[in-house]
């Protein structure tokens, strides 16, 4: 059940970024995709299976990646 909770919040996340992907909007990745991101990492590291788990990992990364590039806000 966690990890099925933790797939939605991975979804979730993915729609985030990839509004953030968009120029000037970069910021809501750090209000909207982090912290979705990491509570369906922590959710998805509580579960038995692991998919959750690597799906908010590498939104995590993507969403860090992004801020990292655009400067931290753009």
């Amino acid at each position: 059940m966690l990890n099925v909770i933790s797939i939605v919040l991975g979804v979730v996340a993915i729609v985030f970024l990839l509004l953030g992907f968009i120029p000037l909007l970069g910021w809501t990745n750090w209000f909207l995709t982090l912290p979705a991101a990491l509570v369906g990492l922590v959710l998805g590291a509580l579960s038995r299976e692991r998919g959750g788990l690597v799906l908010n990992g590498s939104v995590l990364a993507l969403a860090a990646l992004r801020l990292f590039l655009g400067g931290g806000v753009l």
